[in-house]
């Protein structure tokens, strides 16, 4: 086991820089929630998790400090903050958290379009406005992330080429939202029993 105290070349080129990386990914994609996270109002998770991002950020600091000749720790530090940026990012697109405003501009009237947002429960606003070539209907609606590709597919469905914007919103009170209701097992037999009758 010689090969892996702290003076052995094996320790001061290969581990240490490997261990450097990975703590920097580790807290870097924390911190890239953290702020994700604070962005969004989430008061109180921000705070635990940066926690816990400063105490790795200060292990692989204080190893670089102590290995300043060794350039790779370098190396592996920039690397593992990129690398940690992108996962952050990757991680919050998984999650899909918060809400979102998604802006439609159609060049011409669509009760279809509009009958089938309603149908699958997605709140609407609609507006007449005047565009560049002429009159416009402007659709508005406040979403969950999640269901932003549901509610992509239908607009494509019926308008391939409309025009669209999609931004975060930080904050949304009362409105209309498709609601979560998880499966009990009274729902269960209440289907069941229906089935059979």
């Amino acid at each position: 086991m010689d090969f892996l105290l702290s003076d052995s070349w094996f320790f001061t080129w290969i581990l240490l820089p490997a261990l450097i990386f990975l703590a920097r990914i580790m807290d870097q994609s924390i911190g890239t929630l953290r702020l994700i996270f604070l962005s969004k109002g989430m008061k109180h998770i921000a705070p635990f998790l940066g926690f816990f991002e400063v105490i790795i950020w200060l292990l692989a600091v204080g190893q670089i400090m102590q290995h300043l000749d060794n350039w790779l720790c370098y190396v592996s530090y920039g690397a593992g903050f990129a690398m940690g940026n992108f996962i952050g990012m990757t991680l919050e697109e998984r999650l899909s958290i918060g809400t979102s405003i998604v802006r439609v501009i159609l060049s011409s009237e669509s009760p279809e379009l509009i009958a089938a947002l309603k149908s699958q429960n997605f709140g609407l606003t609609i507006l007449n406005a005047e565009g560049a070539k002429g009159n416009v209907k402007v659709l508005f609606s406040i979403i969950r992330r999640k269901e932003i590709p549901a509610f992509l597919e239908t607009l494509h469905d019926y308008h391939p080429a409309a025009f669209y914007t999609i931004e975060d919103v930080k904050t949304a009170k009362e409105g209309v939202f498709k609601s979560y209701r998880s499966k009990s097992l009274s729902d269960g037999i209440g289907s069941l029993l229906k089935k059979t009758k």
